[in-house]
């Protein structure tokens, strides 16, 4: 199965988003997507069997209880697999975080400009005078 099969499942993205997280048992990820998705505990384990056994999660028994994790390398496979395209929307996302570094620039010069401005009235209403100050 490729990989993109394998990640174009929504349940199985979440299990992965789970993970993402660290680790956690299958009776805590059955838990989450059961509740998410309304999928029965047998669909949930489906699920976990598809994503171990394509290499994507890795589990380890704990006592009564099964550990999942990722595993990295499919995922970083499947990023891989992206690059040729990237230069469809890598230009957008350098561009995006122009914006917003321009934009948190001007808001921290507004703020700036407002807190010297709020300096200089105080220190007017101080002295008693709308004359400057001589320092």
């Amino acid at each position: 199965m490729h990989a993109l099969d394998i990640l174009g499942d929504p349940v199985r993205r979440r299990i992965l988003e789970l993970l993402a997280e660290g680790e956690r048992s299958a009776g805590e990820i059955g838990d989450v997507v059961q509740r998410e998705f309304g999928i029965s505990q047998p669909a949930v384990s489906q699920h976990l069997r598809v994503l171990r056994e394509s290499g994507f999660t890795s589990v380890r028994p704990e006592g009564v209880r099964r550990l999942y994790a990722i595993a990295p390398e499919p995922l970083e496979n499947a990023a891989a697999w992206f690059d040729p395209f990237r230069r469809f929307w890598q230009p957008h996302l350098d561009a995006l975080g122009t914006e917003l570094a321009r934009g948190r620039r001007i808001r921290r010069l507004l703020a700036e400009r407002e807190a010297d401005a709020d300096t200089r009235e105080s220190d007017t209403e101080e002295s008693g005078t709308t004359e400057p100050q001589e320092e």
